[in-house]
């Protein structure tokens, strides 16, 4: 299989579904010419032409209420919010009218559309720039929520999400652009709802997103050293949610860790631990423990950056206090 960084994942996955679909296109600030913020849709113009691949004015409400009107006419929208932390100005387009249509249609209406955007810290993009919002959109029904951790995943993912017939929120951790892993040649999709083991282990199960899937790997590593065995977990969708896999793990190794980016009060491994705590409760022989950031914007300061994000040396702190 050939390696390929996570960005250049994403823009094959673009290339596969525009020639296999002419109804697919993609829109956002900066998508054509420039290839997007992070270089993502570099080259689609060139292969896909301006009529297919459209620079929009920075109009967040507009980008996403076009999408989800030509998505209701039949077209196959991909769109790219430059960042999550934009969502604020455009969000009824999406929760208020796209995510509720096929209910309110009695389920004749199709909104076959993706908004793909960025999040994350570790790049010193400040407060505005930085966030992890994921647990917002979990809430909100209609919506389809992923959110992948590699390249071969992210891949696979967004050619799932331009196929389905609802709209399907994909975060992307700018932090995993630059990351490179091997990714198959060709058309393959990843089914939504169905988590994906990164490390088998014994003793602990961590549940992990995005970034932090690499992060629970490294604390996993080092552990190992210690005779301790991490199950370390990713749900690449969280919604819908594999708590089948992630119960059938906590039913091997009777703990859960549960990692995120998210501030960590009312983030999604407040739900991922009470549907643990509601459905396997029993077969727990330690508290859940959450490792996520704390309730604070994100600061512009590098090394106050560092100390939002959480870290390896947290999560192992987490992981021996459950196997105390």
């Amino acid at each position: 299989m050939p390696n390929m960084t996570f960005a250049e994942a994403i823009n094959d996955a673009h290339v596969i579904e525009m020639e296999r679909d002419p109804n697919v296109y993609v829109a956002g600030e900066d998508v054509g010419i420039f290839g997007g913020c992070f270089g993502v849709t570099a080259g689609l113009i060139d292969k896909f032409g301006d009529k297919r691949v459209k620079d929009t004015t920075i109009t967040e409400s507009a980008i996403l209420g076009t999408a989800v009107g030509a998505a209701s006419a039949g077209l196959r929208p991909v769109v790219e919010l430059m960042f999550v932390d934009f969502i604020g100005v455009a969000l009824d387009q999406l929760y208020n009218q796209g995510a509720k249509m096929k209910y309110m249609f009695g389920g004749k209406a199709k909104i076959p559309m993706v908004m793909r955007t960025a999040c994350g810290a570790g790049i010193g993009a400040a407060a505005q720039h930085s966030q992890c919002l994921e647990a917002l959109f979990m809430h909100l029904p209609g919506l389809k929520v992923v959110m992948p951790s590699t390249p071969a995943d992210a891949k696979g993912l967004l050619i799932e999400a331009i196929r389905d017939d609802n709209p399907v929120v994909f975060l992307e951790h700018k932090i995993l652009y630059a990351m490179e892993g091997e990714v198959p040649e060709g058309d393959y999709t990843i089914p939504f709802g169905k988590a994906d083991i990164k490390r088998e282990g014994k003793d602990v199960t961590i549940v992990a997103t995005a970034n932090m899937v690499h992060t629970a790997l490294g604390a996993a590593e080092k552990l190992a050293s210690d005779g301790i065995s991490l199950e370390v977990v990713d749900p690449r969708t969280l919604y819908p949610l594999d708590m089948e896999t992630i119960i059938g793990s906590v039913k091997k190794t009777h703990r859960l860790v549960v990692m995120h980016e998210e501030v960590k009060f009312a983030g999604s491994g407040a739900e991922i631990a009470a549907q643990v705590a509601e459905d396997a409760f029993d077969y727990l022989d330690a508290p859940i423990v959450r490792v996520a950031a704390p309730f604070c914007p994100i600061p512009f300061s590098p090394p106050l950056e560092q100390a939002f994000i959480p870290s390896e040396a947290q999560l192992i702190d987490a992981v021996k206090k459950v196997m105390a």
